[in-house]
């Protein structure tokens, strides 16, 4: 795609404001021709997505809760790069705060890999790991990092 800021308006996504760190980390390293996002929770119009799959949350949330990390994930590019420098996504690391009987956690992350092939078409396509965990900072639902391959400068 030549123009992914067009890509995003022809789907109808305005992304966030990149989320400031709440702790002793920076959002973003960039190493080599790497970006390594840091982890990135689940906010929506400004308000944090809460709770726990299985327990007080259903799939359909969590499927959004894993979308909204994704646009912030696209929004700390954004700020760090731009995404135009976007060669490929290259891996998305998926955190979902879910009771011990929850085991969709991939359907969950799909709510953010459907996203970035949505946006990057096939450089969006990307390896993945998706796992649930007992709590996550701020009793967000959900929490994802990301490794982005890029395009020199």
């Amino acid at each position: 795609m030549t123009d992914i800021h067009s890509r995003l308006a022809e789907l109808g996504i305005a992304l966030p404001e990149a989320a400031a760190p709440v702790a002793a980390y920076v959002p973003t390293v960039l190493a080599g021709n790497l970006l390594h996002i840091s982890g990135q929770v689940s906010f929506e119009n400004g308000a944090l997505l809460t709770g726990r799959l299985g327990e007080d949350r259903d799939l359909d949330y969590g499927v959004r809760a894993a979308r909204a990390c994704g646009l912030m994930l696209l929004a700390q590019i954004e700020k760090a790069v731009g995404l135009g420098r976007v060669e490929r996504i290259v891996k998305l690391g998926v955190f979902v705060n879910s009771a011990g009987s929850f085991t969709d956690q991939p359907k969950v992350a799909n709510g953010a890999s459907e996203l970035m092939e949505q946006v990057f078409g096939e450089a969006g396509r990307h390896a993945r790991s998706a796992v649930g965990v007992p709590v996550l900072p701020l009793g967000a639902a959900v929490e994802i990092d990301a490794i982005v391959a890029l395009r020199p400068a």
